[in-house]
């Protein structure tokens, strides 16, 4: 995809350049590296925007995502924090007054193609802090060559399912059933995915849920299978992404993960035969999906240009280089002017757009998402080696997640 893209829809270095006379102005702009193509896209965005506006200068860094933290919080520790960063936490910046309020630099055609669903975890206390940039969809994707050979003819869809399941493919194929990633990039999704499968979650009607019946239940369920060997064998060593290779290359029946999965196999595994169903929950729960989203917010700084940074968000969200940015990383996109051409063109994109209008998200717009996200980064070997209880874990950050709200 990457090399039919390098011709790119919208490369043109005859872009029309601005005839603003306004002051030179600078855009400070930090992004994640999603993968080895996210650094050349928005080094040829930012060269292309120069272009078109030669009195504004962008400064661009893309970081990884295992520093990314450490490396913005190190800029606000300094007062040196970007215009704009692109990243998936945001409401202990605004309880701080940190942020700019994005209804200041939305522009009215910007604001109104934005999916109004992915607008609400954006706001906190009524202020619109943030701008959803990309989401994904999480589900369960196996390896049907696998499932074949075993006599699995449907993914399991309750928790008693892929128990069994995963015992089959562990005793019939000798690999491993469940990949689990608890580790310090991606537990707060497996908690998630077990949470609401019990019929939990993280939060109920503006209060904190974390150590509740349900979610103590799904975590010791999610226990039990490492414990009787049906996942692999290092859930808080191993990330998702290589255990997306190992399922790939045949040896892992299943996991949970998102949609980009279905943008890897045809580069990393093209021989793969693979298929997906929903997350599995307890038996007697609605079915349940889990979206994620990365958002733009701007810090107030001491160049601070809101005509200069409307200009540049409108840019990076014009249609053509927006889904040039949304396949090169195997996204779903957050404006329907580009979801509904992209659904138009291709059935799984319109399955994953319909199914994310329903999805259960982080509370990412509540100020102690951050400190309990990070105080689960070293949990899962805690549990898995019984260092703590399920339910002491989860006390535990119950306990942070208040004492961070007060």
């Amino acid at each position: 995809m990457t090399t039919m893209l390098t011709g790119c829809m919208w490369r043109d270095a005859r872009l029309p350049v601005s005839t603003d006379h306004e002051a030179q102005a600078t855009i400070s702009f930090v992004a994640p590296e999603y993968s080895a193509s996210t650094k050349p896209y928005f080094e040829n965005v930012v060269k292309e925007f120069e272009v078109k506006y030669p009195n504004i200068k962008v400064e661009l860094q893309v970081i990884n995502w295992d520093i990314l933290d450490s490396a913005y919080n190190t800029m606000i520790s300094r007062n040196q924090p970007p215009d704009l960063l692109l990243t998936n936490i945001y409401a202990h910046f605004a309880k701080d007054g940190l942020l700019n309020n994005m209804d200041e630099l939305f522009s009215p055609g910007l604001k109104d193609k934005i999916y109004p669903y992915l607008m609400e975890s954006s706001k906190m206390n009524g202020v619109q802090y943030t701008i959803p940039y990309v989401t994904t969809l999480r589900e369960l994707y196996y390896n049907k060559d696998i499932f074949n050979d075993v006599g699995l003819t449907e993914p399991p869809t309750t928790w008693t399912d892929l128990e069994e399941g995963a015992r089959i493919i562990k005793d019939r194929k000798q690999v491993d059933g469940f990949g689990v990633d608890l580790t310090d990039n991606e537990i707060w999704a497996y908690l998630s995915y077990f949470f609401y499968g019990a019929g939990g979650g993280w939060m109920k009607d503006g209060e904190w849920t974390i150590n509740s019946r349900e979610n103590v239940e799904g975590l010791t369920f999610l226990k039990s299978l490492y414990d009787k060997g049906l996942t692999d064998p290092e859930p808080a060593i191993t990330t998702r992404d290589e255990k997306q290779r190992i399922l790939g290359n045949g040896k892992l029946g299943m996991l949970i993960s998102g949609n980009y999965f279905e943008a890897v196999v045809p580069q990393e595994f093209p021989g793969l035969k693979w298929a997906k169903g929903p997350i599995p929950v307890k038996e007697g729960q609605t079915p349940m999906v889990l979206g994620v989203q990365d958002v733009w917010m701007s810090f107030k700084t001491d160049h601070t240009n809101k005509d200069a940074l409307s200009k540049f968000l409108d840019f990076i969200y014009e249609d053509a280089r927006y889904e040039e940015f949304v396949l090169r990383e195997g996204f779903l996109p957050t404006i329907r002017t580009v979801g509904d051409k992209m659904a138009a063109d291709d059935t799984l994109m319109k399955q994953n757009l319909n199914a994310i209008k329903n999805a259960k998200f982080y509370p990412i717009n509540h100020p102690a998402w951050s400190a309990v996200l990070n105080a689960t980064r070293n949990m899962g070997q805690t549990v898995l080696l019984g260092q703590m209880t399920p339910k002491q874990a989860l006390d535990r950050l119950q306990h942070i997640a208040l004492e961070k709200s007060r």
